[in-house]
Order: structure tokens, then C-alpha cells, then sequence
């Protein structure tokens, strides 16, 4: 049988183009990269790098068997999640994944007030990541629950908005934004923003906003942060303005820390959704989003 992190190599080196990368990414020696090709290459009967001064590049055979490792990893990868999500029904754990604004400013108390009301609630993993990795962890069977940020609901999963959240412009007090009253989108848009990283619900409100007014956002970021947490830190030591979720930067604006900046045109929210897959949500999740909409009178 075909070693599945030998297939792993082989895809990170295909995405890097060099053996000793892939093996970094891996956290293996270049020594023991070389000799776990070696093993798959012979396991397959072909060659499937070129190696060259200039790096290392995949064969046709090499890609072949690239293209088929790459389902056979994610098919792996559904098994562990599968036999990890019938670990945790038996021991009742409730497994939720969450955009990391939403996990730093809303979950928290979202679960204690659920622990307050019914002491007997299962216990809560949660997993804190952009909202495009939230989807797709729900959409494979990872998480139970989902809760996301972004104007691009996905089609094949359930969802019921819960609450909506602005993204803001900032600056720190002493940026030349700050002594401004408002911006026109076509300045924002061609300014070099600290922006949240691709996949993450915060930009794409703002992308989807400044394209409706005409301005698509062309200039690139002056940074680009894993976490709202790590955008607001760098807005505020004045190196660039920045987009953020208000609920992240709330008490840096009552601080003075940071400054918002208005923008012309309609406020740019996003809805709170939270997303499931199948018919109806785990028993669990369901008391849990019970709780959620009568702390925030939804219904």
C-alpha cells in the first residue's frame, strides 16, 4: 500500500517546487524527504521527479499520481474527521467551528449562557478560523455547527442569520485620516489597507461593498493579518488604515486608541449566519442556537 505521507510530500512539492521546502513544510530532513520519494517511486514502478539546478519538477507520471494522491488525501482526511465526529458524540462533545471574530466577541458568552441555563450542556471544541475554513470544515463533517461572517452564504448548507456586524474603517489618532470627517470609496479603495487575509469574511464584505459603490478595491494591502486582533494592533501603532470588524475594535475606539473614519455610501455590514449541514441541526446545537436567539430576542 502507497504510504499516504509520501503522497503528502509529493503534493507539497509540486506546490513548491523544491524538495527541501516540502520536507520544511512537513517537518521532515531533506535527507528523509529524498528517501520517502525513493520508497513511493519505487512503490510505483516510475520516476516521478526531474531534478534540476533550478529546482524540482513533477513528470507526467509524477502528476498523475499527484492528482490521484491529492483525492486519496482527502479522502483520508474525511475518515479522521468522521472517526473523530463519532469520537465526540460518544463522549458529547459539541464540536463548533467559528469565524475568529465571532469566537473572540459573541461565542463566549454565548456558551456560558447556555452553561447558566442548563448545566448539563455538553461540553463545547471549538475551532477558530476564517469563514471560508469554517465552511468547508462544516460542509466535510468537522464541526457541527458553524457560525461565519460574509456576504457569500453557501448554497449546499443550512444557515439562519442571528445577528449582522459592520466593518469599519480605522486609523490611529495620529494617521491624516483621523482629522478627517468622511472618505469617498474610490480612496479607500485605491489606499494600501492592513487587511484580514483572503478566505475571511471581513475582507470580502468590504470587497463586495466597495465594488457595489464602483470602486473595486485596487491597491494592495499594506498587510495582510491572520486575526481582527493582529489588524487592530498594526492600525493603531499609525503604519496603515485598516478595515476590522466594529465588535473587534470597540474598546480601542472608546480608548482613543484608534479613530473610525466614515466612508461615504451605505454602511458595510455583514450578517452573523450560523450553518450546518443536513435537514436539521445536531439536538445539541439546536438548544445551543436556542439560547443564542433569546439572548439577542431573535423570533
Amino acid at each position: 500500500m502507497v504510504d499516504i505521507e509520501a503522497l503528502r510530500l509529493l503534493t507539497a512539492l509540486a506546490d513548491t517546487g523544491s524538495l527541501t521546502a516540502a520536507g520544511r513544510r512537513l517537518g521532515v530532513t531533506q535527507q528523509a524527504a529524498s528517501a520517502r520519494l525513493r520508497a513511493l517511486e519505487g512503490d510505483v514502478g516510475a520516476v516521478l521527479v526531474e531534478r534540476s539546478a533550478r529546482g524540482s519538477r513533477l513528470t507526467r507520471v509524477g502528476e498523475l499520481v499527484e492528482g490521484w494522491g491529492r483525492e486519496v488525501m482527502a479522502a483520508a482526511d474525511r475518515f479522521d474527521e468522521s472517526v473523530g465526529a463519532l469520537r465526540e458524540r460518544r463522549r458529547g462533545t459539541l464540536r463548533v467551528a467559528a469565524s475568529l471574530t465571532v469566537a473572540e466577541h459573541l461565542l463566549p458568552a454565548w456558551v456560558a449562557a447556555w452553561r447558566e441555563r442548563d448545566p448539563a450542556a455538553p461540553g463545547v471544541r471549538l475551532d477558530a478560523e476564517n469563514s471560508a475554513a469554517v465552511i468547508a470544515r462544516v460542509r466535510r463533517g468537522g464541526a457541527d455547527l458553524g457560525f461565519i461572517e460574509t456576504p457569500d452564504m453557501p448554497t449546499d448548507l443550512r444557515n439562519v442569520v442571528i445577528a449582522r456586524d459592520e466593518i469599519v474603517i480605522v486609523v490611529s489618532p495620529s494617521h491624516p485620516w483621523a482629522q478627517r470627517r468622511r472618505l469617498d470609496p474610490a480612496e479607500v479603495a485605491g489606499t494600501a489597507l492592513v487587511l484580514r487575509e483572503r478566505g475571511s469574511g471581513t475582507r470580502r464584505a468590504l470587497e463586495a461593498a466597495l465594488d457595489a459603490a464602483g470602486t473595486p478595491l485596487t491597491a494592495a494591502p499594506a498587510a495582510e493579518l491572520p486575526s481582527s486582533s493582529a489588524v487592530r494592533t498594526t492600525a493603531a501603532t499609525g503604519f496603515a488604515p485598516a478595515a476590522v470588524s466594529a465588535l473587534a475594535v470597540r474598546d480601542d475606539l472608546h480608548s482613543g486608541r484608534l479613530v473610525r473614519v466614515e466612508m461615504d455610501g451605505e454602511v458595510i455590514t455583514r450578517p452573523v449566519a450560523a450553518v450546518w449541514a443536513g435537514r436539521e441541526p445536531e439536538p445539541a446545537a439546536s438548544r445551543l442556537l436556542a439560547v443564542i436567539a433569546d439572548t439577542l430576542g431573535i423570533g
